[in-house]
């Protein structure tokens, strides 16, 4: 059989109008160093800052450098990169920036810093994900911080009040219990509808577990997620922890809920971008730190917020801790991080020493938002409670001397002797705010003075006992009205001497 010329030409256009070219444009880059997680790559021209990139053993890294002749990438999920990446192996783009699992399904799971679950709960049955990296609302985004959060603590809730969309640091020394004041502030969010984020950065893998422990025996892990990058993960992953805590926070509050998000610390965090920056060679300043440590944190904690009603009125308020060496609150991170938040609450060595728990320095401590974000009962019983509690203090200083002191000056000694008592709180007891405006008022009109020391605690606990059972109406009043009119003055005063007379008896 013999094929005519014209028909061979027909049967190859048929033949190449059904032929499709299926072209695949790959970037790919080679890897020339290797070692301490940071890898340098060449070829990568086209590669975003952040993007995730891909290499040949299926091991994740971030692109963290960006420079003329190669990229500067940090590898995640192995603490040993030279094991499993080679000299010469290829590395692929994958076009993404990194992003972490969002939404309900991690309320009540302990997470790492890449959204992976570590709890043994089995995996997470989430498809919405977001960029740890936004940019955070702008003015026109956000309302004033108006609401408070009540941490349970009387000293904080009293003097350095919380509000929602604020952002308050806790500063101090290691072991001042810095930690504590955070989970209280977490286990006083039960049934407040408000999520809670705990992020441990460099913490003990111990530590880590007592945290969630705690919580768990409080019935806050319903409401709380936990991300964790613990020592032992590599700095990389230390570095990421609080923007993915962030990026779940924020799929919360632009769904107009409001969140409580801990960053447990930024000392270590800031530690581990240093560590990060010195590896990928960019020049060192002050302390050794990169010239942009500062941007770090705060593009970080300007994504707390209260959003404007158009937006569904959510917030995150941000509680970050920073430690600092021997008290110095003027080092580098310190004065960073004070600058770029709304108020500090300082923990002091000394008090915590001599039994004041939460040792908390009123001088050096303040909310830049103050009485806005408190109810207006509170704000009538600790305008005087701050000024009483700064005589104490100076004249404590002053009686040293051992001089002769009048009337007056005794009468305020015995009078500050007796707030800082009041102030005094267990760990892991928060109050309810109407529980706390009772017994600070006990205080600040003088019910307590002629009570012995010793017997502040056992009274106040009787207190609180005493008005339950036989003046229930007070406690629900103060919630519901938030302020203290003439009338509940009167009550709560009745009620305070019938239940002093009762405890001399």
């Amino acid at each position: 059989m013999t094929l005519k010329p014209e028909e061979v030409t027909s049967i190859i256009k048929k033949e190449l109008e059904k032929y499709k070219t299926r072209l695949r444009i790959e970037s790919i880059g080679t890897v020339i160093q290797v070692g301490d997680t940071i890898v340098r790559v060449y070829g990568l021209d086209d590669v975003m800052m952040g993007e995730i990139v891909q290499f040949s053993k299926g091991v994740q890294g971030m692109v963290l450098n960006l420079e003329e002749d190669s990229v500067g990438v940090v590898v995640f999920g192995t603490d040993n990169p030279d094991q499993s990446i080679k000299e010469g192996d290829t590395v692929k783009r994958t076009g993404k920036i990194v992003e972490v699992p969002v939404g309900d399904q991690l309320v009540g799971r302990v997470v790492n810093a890449l959204g992976n679950p570590i709890d043994g709960k089995g995996p997470l049955k989430t498809k919405k994900s977001r960029p740890i990296e936004a940019q955070a609302p702008n003015v026109m985004q956000r309302q004033p911080v108006k609401e408070s959060l009540e941490t349970g603590i009387k000293a904080i809730d009293s003097m350095t009040p919380i509000g929602r969309g604020q952002r308050e640091l806790i500063i101090g020394d290691r072991q001042t219990g810095k930690t504590a004041i955070a989970i209280d502030a977490i286990i006083n969010q039960k049934n407040k509808g408000v999520y809670c984020i705990y992020c441990a950065i460099g913490q003990k893998l111990s530590s880590v577990v007592a945290v969630s422990q705690v919580l768990e025996k409080h019935g806050a892990m319903e409401y709380t997620t936990i991300v964790s990058a613990s020592s032992r993960a590599s700095a990389s992953l230390q570095y990421l922890a609080p923007y993915s805590a962030t990026a779940m926070a924020e799929e919360f509050m632009y769904s107009g809920k409001h969140v409580l998000i801990i960053y447990d610390d930024l000392s270590k965090h800031a530690q581990s971008y240093r560590q990060l920056s010195l590896l990928l060679r960019r020049p060192p300043g002050r302390e050794a730190y990169p010239g942009d440590i500062f941007y770090l944190h705060s593009r970080l904690l300007e994504r707390a917020a209260k959003l404007n009603d158009k937006l569904g009125s959510g917030s995150i308020t941000a509680i970050p801790i920073i430690e600092t060496q021997a008290g110095d609150i003027t080092s580098y991170i310190p004065t960073n991080v004070i600058s770029i938040t709304d108020g500090q609450i300082y923990l002091e060595n000394d008090l915590f020493y001599s039994g004041v728990r939460p040792a908390i320095n009123v001088g050096l401590s303040v909310s830049r938002v103050g009485g806005k974000a408190q109810i207006k009962a509170m704000r009538q019983v600790a305008s005087k409670l701050r000024l009483d509690l700064a005589q104490y203090r100076e004249l404590v200083t002053f009686t040293q001397f051992g001089t002769e002191l009048d009337k007056t000056t005794q009468s305020q000694l015995t009078r500050g002797e007796r707030m800082v008592e009041i102030l005094k709180q267990p760990q892991y007891e928060p109050l309810s705010i109407a529980k706390q405006v009772m017994i600070i008022f006990a205080g600040i009109n003088g019910f307590l003075d002629d009570l012995k020391v010793f017997q502040v605690k056992k009274f106040a606990i009787g207190l609180y006992g005493y008005i339950d059972k036989k003046y229930p109406e007070i406690e629900k009043e103060i919630e519901d009205k938030k302020e203290l009119n003439k009338d509940l003055v009167k009550k709560l005063e009745e009620a305070i001497k019938s239940f002093k007379l009762e405890f001399q008896r």
